[in-house]
C-alpha cells in the first residue's frame, strides 16, 4: 500500500506523520515552529522530517499544509504575515522535489482543513460548503461543486481581513482576542490565562468570561452571516482550538448568525464544527496531493 508524507506547518506547530491510501496515519507527531526563525528554519525543519520517514518508508508523494497565502499551481508562498519572517515567496514545491525527487504538492492550511471536511467530515456531500477556523487569527476556506474557490489571484475568502466596527473580523472575533479581553478585565497577564481557563470560569458562573464569550459568539455570528449574504453556503464548519468548546459555543454561534441572517438564508443553512481536529491540515492536504496528481 502506497504511503505519503503529510506536513501541516502552522504558526506555532508543525504537525507531520505517514498516511496510507485507506487515509490511516501510521506515524504522526509535531514539533514547535519557531516560526520567529524565518522561512528559512521552517523549510529546514520540513527537510528533516522528510529525510527521516524516506529512510523508513517508501514514500510516494509529499503533501504540505501551511499557513500564508499559496500559489496552488507552483506550490510557492505568495504573501505570509510578519509572524513568519522570510517565508514570503518560499518555492517550497520547487525546493522539495527537486531536493528528494519526491512529487510534492502544496496548499493553504485553512483550504486543506477545509478539504478535510468537506470530502471526509462535517460537510460531506456538501454543494457549497464554507469553513472558518478560529486561533490566533481567522482563516476561510470555500469549496464550490468539489473545487476549492480560488479567486482570481489566489487570495479568495481570506475573511480575516474583512473589515468590522473600524477593525477586522479577526482582530475581534479571534480566540486569541478573547484571552487578550479577559486578560484586560481582569488585570492579569496574558501568560497566566488562556482559553481553556476562560471556557472553565464561565461554565463556574464567571460573569466576566461569560460576557467576554458572549460578544465573540455574536462577533463570529455576524461575521459568518455577512459571508453567506455573499456565497449562500449549504454547510458552515468552524474549525480550530477553541472549537473543542462545541457545546458551550454551539448555540451561541447559531443564535448569533440567525439574528444576523434573514430567516430564507438562516433556515437554509446549516452550521457544524470540524471533526477531523488537529488532523485535519495533514488529510487535507493528502487528498490535494492525490487530486492535483492525477
Amino acid at each position: 500500500m502506497k504511503k505519503y508524507i503529510c506536513i501541516d506547518i502552522g504558526g506555532t506547530s508543525i504537525k507531520y506523520g505517514v498516511l496510507n491510501e485507506e487515509r490511516i496515519f501510521i506515524d504522526s507527531n509535531e514539533i514547535p515552529t519557531e516560526a520567529h526563525n524565518g522561512g528559512c528554519s521552517i523549510l529546514n525543519k520540513v527537510k528533516e522530517i522528510i529525510k527521516k520517514y524516506i529512510n523508513e518508508y517508501r514514500i510516494y508523494g509529499i503533501c504540505i499544509s501551511t499557513a500564508g497565502m499559496v500559489d496552488a499551481d507552483k506550490g510557492e508562498i505568495i504573501y505570509a504575515s510578519p509572524i513568519i519572517p522570510n517565508y514570503t515567496g518560499m518555492q517550497i514545491k520547487k525546493i522539495i522535489e527537486e531536493t528528494f525527487s519526491i512529487p510534492c504538492e502544496v496548499e493553504n492550511d485553512v483550504n486543506c482543513a477545509c478539504i478535510a471536511e468537506h470530502f471526509y467530515g462535517a460537510a460531506k456531500k456538501s454543494s457549497i460548503t464554507l469553513c472558518l477556523t478560529i486561533g490566533t487569527g481567522i482563516g476561510g476556506g470555500i469549496i464550490i461543486n468539489d473545487e476549492i474557490l480560488r479567486g482570481f489571484s489566489g487570495s479568495a475568502c481570506e475573511v480575516g481581513y474583512m473589515n468590522m466596527f473600524d477593525s477586522t473580523f479577526q482582530e475581534l472575533g479571534a480566540s486569541s482576542i478573547l484571552v487578550k479581553r479577559v486578560a484586560e478585565i481582569k488585570k492579569c497577564s496574558v501568560n497566566h490565562i488562556n482559553g481553556k481557563i476562560i471556557f472553565e470560569k464561565a461554565k463556574e458562573g464567571d460573569k466576566d468570561c461569560i460576557q467576554a464569550i458572549d460578544e465573540l459568539a455574536d462577533i463570529l455570528g455576524r461575521g459568518i452571516a455577512n459571508i453567506c449574504y455573499v456565497i449562500n453556503p449549504e454547510v458552515v464548519v468552524l474549525g480550530g482550538g477553541i472549537m473543542a468548546q462545541k457545546e458551550y459555543l454551539y448555540d451561541k454561534i447559531r443564535l448569533s448568525m440567525d439574528k444576523y441572517l434573514i430567516p430564507a438564508i438562516g433556515n437554509k443553512t446549516k452550521l457544524e464544527f470540524a471533526i477531523h481536529g488537529n488532523s485535519a491540515g495533514m488529510i487535507g492536504a493528502y487528498y490535494n496531493f492525490i487530486k492535483r496528481q492525477k
